[in-house]
């Protein structure tokens, strides 16, 4: 079900995830909510190129 792919993605999300929280207690607030908000652009470009690969093959099977 999950790819390699996929696992690096939730990787990179989950490592941007707990630098932004360790910045945060570490008293870097503003570096802190900076790294947060690459939380979701991680995501947005791994759905962004899943569907891509998905559409993909399904125009391949379509022919």
């Amino acid at each position: 079900m999950f790819k390699l792919s996929d696992l690096f993605i939730l990787l990179a999300v989950a490592v941007s995830f707990f630098v932004s929280g360790f910045l945060w207690y570490s008293g870097y607030k503003s570096q802190g909510i900076f790294t947060a908000i690459w939380v979701p652009a991680i995501l947005c470009f791994g759905i962004y190129f899943k569907l891509a690969a998905l559409l993909a093959r399904s125009e391949d099977h379509d022919q």
